[in-house]
């Protein structure tokens, strides 16, 4: 199977070359790799391209976008710059972060996942960040959920969800969306992911927002949406996210903001989280 790579990478020069020694250090290589340097004001372009100057598969896109960083549409818009310049001829495509070392078999073992479910759409392994000298499971998330930091996608299910959207919980509607189409995501937590920096900690206050927003826009409701703040806030250990939270859902819905997924996927993913929550709830 054919597998491509997209990582944007933003003020990245001292991590993406650890990202790109652990990729070029697979036991099966991937057949490319696009790295998108997208407005780094640092020497990224410089370390990626000696990357490209070595090896073939790789290559480099610059762009210019805004140079806020906020989560969701500049990431996003980032990787589909590096999908433009790639063909279709990919069986497995994956969106990684420029800030992640991964272990040597990593493309190997999803690969062979791919292989033996024809039925499974996304496969990904878990970040971990440092504590001390141990490097710790980074747990935001369900471990049934793979973070965006490390998507990899069969073509067939990254067509039926209809690519990456780019906007804050592009990452939870991907899965919800495959979901809808019958696909099944695989975690394998054997793929430990060495996370070199942890998450959001380089958004600005204007993002404080965006995860109600998230929960607006994928027609979560406002009972749902509390229920997800809540967890969200004391998975980070701040409770004041989760006020900031509810008051994107009110700005979402004063705005009339656009809704990510259509009527009938709504329904859907309302039914999906409170079937969760009904057998956590069980036991």
């Amino acid at each position: 199977m054919d597998l491509y790579i997209v990582i944007p990478c933003h003020n990245e020069a001292t991590l993406i070359d650890q990202t790109l020694t652990s990729l070029v250090q697979q036991t099966v290589l991937p057949k490319k790799i696009v790295v998108v340097n997208d407005n780094s004001t640092d020497n990224s372009e410089e370390v990626i391209t000696t990357f490209t100057k070595k090896y073939p598969y790789i290559s480099i896109v610059n762009s210019n976008a805004q140079a806020t960083h906020l989560p969701g549409s500049k990431v996003i818009n980032a990787f589909q710059k590096g999908l433009d310049t790639l063909d279709e001829e990919y069986d497995i495509l994956c969106k990684f972060d420029a800030d992640l070392i991964f272990p040597p078999e990593y493309i190997e073992t999803i690969l062979s996942h791919f292989k033996q479910h024809p039925d499974v759409g996304m496969v990904g392994g878990f970040c971990h960040i440092k504590k001390g000298e141990q490097w710790e499971l980074e747990s935001l998330t369900n471990k049934d959920h793979i973070r965006g930091a490390l998507k990899a996608y069969r073509k067939e299910c990254f067509i039926d969800i209809g690519g990456l959207k780019p906007a804050m919980g592009w990452d939870t509607i991907d899965e919800l969306l495959a979901k809808y189409h019958k696909w099944k995501i695989i975690t394998d937590d054997r793929l430990a992911v060495k996370h070199l920096k942890p998450t959001g900690n380089t958004y600005t206050a204007a993002a404080k927002y965006k995860q109600g927003e998230a929960f607006y826009t994928m027609r979560y409701g406002f009972i749902l949406t509390c229920i997800a703040s809540l967890k969200l806030a004391t998975r980070k250990k701040r409770l004041g996210f989760f006020w900031d939270y509810l008051r994107g859902y009110f700005r979402a819905k004063r705005n009339k903001q656009h809704y990510l997924v259509n009527k009938e996927e709504g329904i859907f993913i309302r039914k999906l989280r409170w079937k969760g929550i009904a057998s956590k709830i069980k036991g």
